[in-house]
This record gives C-alpha cells, sequence and structure tokens, in this order.
C-alpha cells in the first residue's frame, strides 16, 4: 500500500485517539481511582488487542488476561504481606512462589493461556496500586477494568475500519 492510500488509515487512528482522550478527559472523574485519568490504560490494551490477533476472540483473550494478572497482583500483594517478617525478601520470595504459578498458564487452554496480557494486566494494576492515592483492591481493579475495555473496543474499531476500507478502496 502506497502512503496516499495509507493516509485515511493513519487519520482515522489519529481521529480514534482524539475521541479516547476526549472519553478519558470526560469520564475519568467518575473512575476512582483514576480521577486524574486512565487513558493510558485504554492505550496499553488498544495494543494488546493487535497482539491478540486483531480479532474479537483475541480482544477476549486479553480482557481476562487482564483480570488473570489483576488478581495475580491481589495474591502477590496480599501474599508479600502475609511474608512480612521476612523484610526485604517478602515480595522478592512471594514473586519466586507465584510468578511460576502464573506462568503454567502458558500451557492452559487458549483462552486463558494470553501471558503477556497477565503481565501487562499485572503491571498496570501494580502502578494503580502504588502510585495513586486512594486506590484499593476492588476500584483499582474496576477502573482498571473500565479503561482495558475501552482500549480494547477501540482496537476493535481499528481493525474494522482498516479492513472495510482495505476490501472498498485498496484491494479492488
Amino acid at each position: 500500500m502506497n502512503a496516499k492510500k495509507y493516509l485515511p488509515i493513519a487519520l482515522f487512528i489519529g481521529l480514534q485517539a482524539c475521541v479516547l482522550q476526549a472519553l478519558d478527559q470526560t469520564i475519568c472523574a467518575s473512575i476512582p481511582p483514576l480521577a486524574a485519568g486512565g487513558g493510558w490504560i485504554s492505550f496499553q490494551a488498544w495494543a494488546m488487542y493487535f497482539l491478540g490477533g486483531c480479532t474479537p476472540k483475541g480482544g477476549v483473550r486479553a480482557l481476562i488476561g487482564y483480570g488473570i494478572g489483576m488478581a495475580a497482583s491481589i495474591a502477590i500483594m496480599v501474599g508479600g504481606g502475609a511474608l512480612g517478617t521476612l523484610g526485604f525478601w517478602a515480595m522478592p520470595v512471594i514473586l519466586l512462589i507465584l510468578v511460576p504459578v502464573i506462568l503454567y498458564l502458558d500451557i492452559a487452554p487458549e483462552m486463558i493461556n494470553f501471558v503477556p496480557a497477565v503481565f501487562v494486566g499485572a503491571g498496570v494494576f501494580f502502578g494503580v496500586m502504588s502510585y495513586i492515592p486512594g486506590a484499593t483492591f476492588a476500584n483499582a481493579f474496576a477502573g482498571e477494568g473500565v479503561y482495558c475495555v475501552i482500549g480494547l473496543a477501540f482496537g476493535f474499531v481499528t481493525i474494522a475500519f482498516r479492513g472495510w476500507y482495505e476490501k472498498k478502496y485498496v484491494n479492488q
């Protein structure tokens, strides 16, 4: 595809990014603890849609992976707290115990084996819990989940538009 034919795709994705940012600025105050904005989570989930294969099924796998990652983060934080008597070693030890268990998802059934989404979901959750005041397990889980769904929906729309456009204007 040449640059001229690609321009509408690039412009459409730019428009989507514009809409996503406006949406974030409109709704973020009502999604605690992400009152300062959670669009960054949506942008990550949007990319995860592509990593998942650009299909609705891959999007569902990504959403499930995010959920598993958030649950794993909670288990790691609770487990690290339970091992608090180990001091410095509490978190390293709980990670040594739980990360190998989480990695077994790689050989699990297809809908729950999207390990990259698990790690991204966990990383986002740790970030929210560590750096956003007022974050609790419940509101961080819900807030990340909302923004994840928004990002995955934007990924779906990107692929739907591109497929429609290429079929109608490029692959004639």
